[in-house]
C-alpha cells in the first residue's frame, strides 16, 4: 500500500498541473525528448525514416514504461542509461541510434525545459483569470469610499475600487514579467559533457537548433553539461514575487474581515461551512489564511534555487536533488496560491454601508487635510493651517466630539467658510480626488493584456 507522505499528493494543488512534475511528467517528457534526438538525426541524414518511425512509435510511456525503466534503473544505478536502455529493448533493431551523441543531461534539463514550458502556460491562465475577477472588483467598487489606513490607523478616504486597481496593476505586471522572461526560461541544451559539441558531430549546433525548435524550446548559445541556472532563478523568483502578490491581497481581504473592521471579507456558505468546532458564531478566512501559508513556502524556495546555480566546473551533482523540489514544489503551490485567490475575489463581499460607518466612526477626522487644504487656498499659510487643524483635531479626539464642530466655532475656520462650503468639505466623497480615473485606466489596461 502506497502512504501519501507529501501534502501535495492528498491536499494541495491542480491534478492536471502536479502531473507536469510528476515521475510519469517526468518521464512522458524524456521519452519526448529521445524521440526528438532522433527525429533531428533523420533530418541531417544520419538516421533512416524506418529507423526514426519506429523510435516515434516506442516513445510513449505505454510502449516504454515507468516501471521497467525503474527495474533497469535499479541495476545500473544510472536513470537516463536505464532510459535508453528500455526504449532500445522496446525499438529492437531501430534501437541502434537512441540516444546517439547525447549526455544524460541532454535529456534532463532539456525534459526540464519542457516542464517549465508547460507550467508557464497554465500559470499564465490562471493569472489571466484572476486579473480578470479582480478587474471586476475593482469596476464594481469603483466608487465604493472608504477608509484609507496607514500605519493601521484611520488616514484619509480611499475607494475600494481604488484598492483593487493597486492589486490589479501590480498583477498585469506580473503577466508583463512572465512574458518577458518565458523565452529565457525555457530553454533546453544538447551540446554534451562539457558544452563543446563534440560528440555531436559536425553538425552539433544545428542538431542542437533542430532539436530544441522543434520541441518548442529555446535554443542557448554557450552551456556547460546543464542549462544555466540563471533561468531557474528568474521562474523561481516570479514564482515567489507572484505569491507575495497574491498573499497581499489575502492579508488585505483577511484584515478587512476582523470583526471590528467588516468591512469586506471572504465568501461564506452559510448553510454548510463551519467556522469553528467550538465557537458556532466564527465565519473564518479560511481559504485566504491557507493560501497565504502556501505564499511562503513559495517564497522559501528562492534560495536553494539561486545556491542551486552555484556548480564545481562544468557541473557537480548538487542542484539535482535539491531541484526536484524546488522547481516542482514551487510550481504547483504558486498555481494553488494563484487559483485560491481568485476563488477568494470571486466570492468576496464588500459592505459599502459598513464602510461609511467606519467612516462616521472617526467623527470626521478623516477630513482634517481637507479643511488644511482648503485654508490654504483661501490665503493662510500650510504650517498655520496644519496647526490649526492639528489642535482642532486633538481637541474633537480628547473631548469625543465631531471635528467640524470644533471647526465650526475655530476663529480662523469660521472667518474663511460659510456653514454649507464647511459641511461639503466633510463630505467624504469630496475627497477622493482622482480615485476613479486611475481605476478606469487599470481596468482597461488590464482587459486589454489579458485579451491579447
Amino acid at each position: 500500500m502506497h502512504m501519501a507522505f507529501c501534502p501535495l499528493d492528498y491536499r494541495y494543488g491542480d491534478e492536471d498541473f502536479k502531473h507536469i512534475w510528476s515521475e510519469l511528467g517526468r518521464h512522458e517528457r524524456q521519452l519526448e525528448v529521445e524521440r526528438a534526438l532522433i527525429w533531428a538525426h533523420m533530418q541531417l541524414g544520419k538516421v533512416s525514416k524506418q529507423d526514426y518511425d519506429a523510435v516515434a512509435a516506442i516513445a510513449n510511456p505505454n510502449s516504454v514504461t515507468k516501471e521497467r525503466v525503474s527495474e533497469i534503473e535499479a541495476e545500473t544505478r544510472h536513470d537516463i542509461m536505464a532510459l535508453t536502455k528500455a526504449m532500445a529493448e522496446a525499438a529492437g533493431e531501430a534501437g541502434w541510434c537512441i540516444h546517439l551523441g547525447a549526455t544524460s543531461n541532454d535529456i534532463v534539463d532539456t525534459a526540464v525545459a519542457l516542464q517549465l514550458r508547460d507550467s508557464i502556460v497554465l500559470l499564465r491562465k490562471q493569472l489571466c483569470s484572476l486579473i480578470g475577477v479582480c478587474a471586476d472588483v475593482a469596476e464594481r467598487e469603483r466608487d465604493t469610499v472608504m477608509l484609507g489606513r496607514t500605519h493601521g490607523q484611520a488616514a484619509v478616504p480611499i475607494t475600494f475600487g481604488l484598492k483593487a486597481a493597486v492589486w490589479l496593476d501590480e498583477l498585469r505586471r506580473q503577466l508583463v514579467r512572465l512574458d518577458e522572461a518565458s523565452p529565457r526560461i525555457a530553454v533546453g541544451k544538447f551540446l554534451g559533457a562539457v558544452g563543446t559539441g563534440a560528440a555531436q558531430g559536425d553538425n552539433a549546433r544545428e542538431l542542437q537548433r533542430l532539436i530544441l525548435t522543434h520541441l518548442g524550446l529555446g535554443v542557448p548559445l554557450a552551456t556547460t553539461q546543464v542549462v544555466g541556472r540563471d533561468r531557474y532563478i528568474e521562474y523561481v523568483s516570479w514564482l515567489a514575487n507572484v505569491a507575495a502578490s497574491c498573499e497581499k491581497i489575502l492579508q488585505e481581504i483577511r484584515n478587512l474581515q476582523r470583526s471590528e473592521i467588516q468591512e469586506a471579507g471572504e465568501g461564506f456558505d452559510i448553510k454548510k461551512q463551519v467556522g469553528s468546532s467550538t465557537m458556532a458564531h466564527k465565519k473564518n478566512p479560511i481559504k485566504s489564511e491557507n493560501a497565504s501559508g502556501l505564499a511562503r513556502i513559495v517564497r522559501s524556495m528562492i534560495i536553494p534555487t539561486y545556491e542551486n546555480a552555484l556548480l564545481w566546473h562544468e557541473r557537480d551533482l548538487a542542484n539535482s536533488s535539491s531541484e526536484r523540489f524546488t522547481l516542482s514544489h514551487a510550481s504547483a503551490l504558486c498555481e494553488d496560491v494563484v487559483s485560491k485567490t481568485r476563488q477568494v475575489l470571486t466570492n468576496m463581499w464588500v459592505d459599502s454601508d459598513r464602510c461609511l460607518e467606519n467612516i462616521k466612526s472617526q467623527r470626521g477626522l478623516v477630513m482634517a487635510e481637507k479643511v488644511m487644504i482648503e485654508l490654504v487656498e483661501y490665503g493662510i499659510p500650510r504650517d498655520e493651517a496644519h496647526e490649526i487643524l492639528r489642535s482642532a483635531s486633538f481637541e474633537a479626539v480628547d473631548k469625543k466630539i465631531e471635528l467640524i464642530d470644533v471647526c465650526s466655532r475655530t476663529p480662523e475656520i469660521a472667518a474663511a467658510f460659510s456653514a454649507e462650503e464647511l459641511e461639503a468639505m466633510f463630505d467624504p466623497m469630496n475627497h477622493i480626488g482622482v480615485s476613479g480615473e486611475i481605476v478606469d485606466e487599470a481596468v482597461e489596461l488590464a482587459r486589454s493584456a489579458i485579451s491579447s
